[in-house]
């Protein structure tokens, strides 16, 4: 009988086109995972360079506890019913399957198309016999545009399909489900949301970082960090938020993080505030560093903190105990 045990090396041979849902079944199941083709497409690379994936061409097959192929041909997907089609916004979470939930769980497994982001619970897609369609958005690399994307999943039913939408997160927190509805609702298509768990609180959750504590805040504030404070297209009120007392998430802010935290500083916040940024969050390749809001910055870049990435700035960073902290990342 053969044992594996989490750090195992695991090899995923000739991939097919719809591999990254086996990659991530593998790397939720703790190995260390190799994929050997001679043309890594985008999404591959984009796995690469998080981390998360190495990329081969002549392995010895000898150096790997499990070694798997996924070019066998996936079944035709089914190609609808005659009746009207249906769109389910489905938020999966902060990309681990097991916290996806049940529901949209459920509704993966019913769909007859799955139209799903980069950052979704790819390793759901497992077994299903669903169409596969990748829609992610890599930064500076492959691109759908959403006006693509809606028109996509209007197609679809149209021609009666069960559609999902999968994306990682809640569909309603920057993830533009808004207008993925909106596009539905106006060619008359059925839609039905299944919410997800925000990376804005499962991020930090998982870092062992709170972003509310009694007796220190009564409240938070998520924000999208997407273009810098003075950039003419923000419309967040930095200045207010300095002010405000409440924990504060940012999202997408990798790249304008300094920037952010000049202007918080500048607005008066306190230069010593605890802060956090965490990548990954809820993966194999998670990451967390902590510093203050004057080095957070620096020191998530010290530390290599890549997107997709979540920082909070705010007493409640420091809430719980140092060493129950280090005790649960010891665990991950």
């Amino acid at each position: 009988m053969t044992f594996w045990k989490p750090g195992d090396r695991a090899l995923l041979r000739r991939p097919g086109t719809d591999a990254d849902h086996a990659v991530h079944r593998l790397l939720e199941a703790g190995f260390r995972v190799d994929v050997e083709t001679q043309t890594p497409g985008p999404r591959l690379l984009d796995l690469q360079s998080r981390g998360l994936v190495g990329i081969v061409t002549h392995p010895d097959l000898d150096d790997y506890a499990v070694v798997l192929r996924d070019d066998v041909r996936r079944a035709d997907a089914p190609t609808g019913s005659t009746g009207p089609g249906r769109v389910t916004l489905v938020g999966g979470g902060p990309g681990p399957t097991e916290l996806l939930t049940v529901a949209g769980l459920a509704a993966v497994r019913e769909a007859d198309v799955v139209v799903c982001d980069r950052l979704a619970p790819l390793g759901a897609l497992t077994g299903i016999s669903a169409e596969i369609v990748h829609v992610g958005k890599i930064p500076r690399g492959e691109f759908t545009p959403q006006e693509r994307i809606n028109r996509l999943l209007v197609e679809h039913a149209q021609r009666g399909r069960n559609v999902v939408r999968l994306k990682g997160g809640d569909n309603f927190v920057f993830g533009r489900g808004g207008e993925e509805w909106n596009a539905c609702r106006a060619a008359g298509i059925e839609v039905r949301v299944v919410p997800g768990v925000s990376s804005a609180l499962a991020a930090p959750a998982l870092a062992g970082v709170p972003v509310t504590h009694r007796d220190i805040t009564q409240g938070f504030a998520v924000v999208s960090g997407h273009v810098p404070p003075d950039d003419p297209r923000s419309t967040v009120d930095w200045d207010g938020i300095a002010r405000s007392g409440l924990t504060l998430v940012v999202l997408m802010g990798v790249a304008t993080l300094p920037a952010i935290c000049r202007r918080l500083i500048a607005a008066g916040l306190d230069p010593h505030t605890p802060a956090a940024s965490i990548s990954d969050g809820g993966l194999p390749s998670q990451q967390s560093v902590r510093g203050t809001l004057a080095s957070i910055a620096a020191d998530a870049e010290a530390a290599g903190i890549r997107a997709p990435a979540v920082t909070v700035i705010g007493a409640t960073v420091d809430a719980l105990d140092a060493a129950c902290v280090d005790r649960l990342a010891a665990t991950r």
